[in-house]
């Protein structure tokens, strides 16, 4: 299963950007609780129409943006 396709981008809902599964919450909010230290046990609790791999989903995603190369330009 490809856990990207669990990515959505709407230009209609939460001003086009990342969310989980068509849904009103985004990549940001799941990795801000993340980053704050939330368990994904907690995440669920919090939020019951999450699934496990939603939370990896995002993971996913953010390690995705993050790999892209920088061009260096001549001095």
């Amino acid at each position: 299963m490809n856990l990207l396709a669990r990515i959505t981008m709407n230009p209609e809902q939460c001003g086009g950007r990342p969310c989980v599964r068509g849904m009103r919450i985004r990549v940001k909010d799941v990795l801000e609780l993340l980053a704050a230290g939330e368990t994904n046990e907690q995440i669920l609790q919090d939020y019951p129409y999450l699934e496990s791999d939603d939370i990896r989903a995002c993971l996913a995603f953010a390690a995705a943006q993050a790999d892209h190369a920088i061009l260096r330009t001549a001095a």
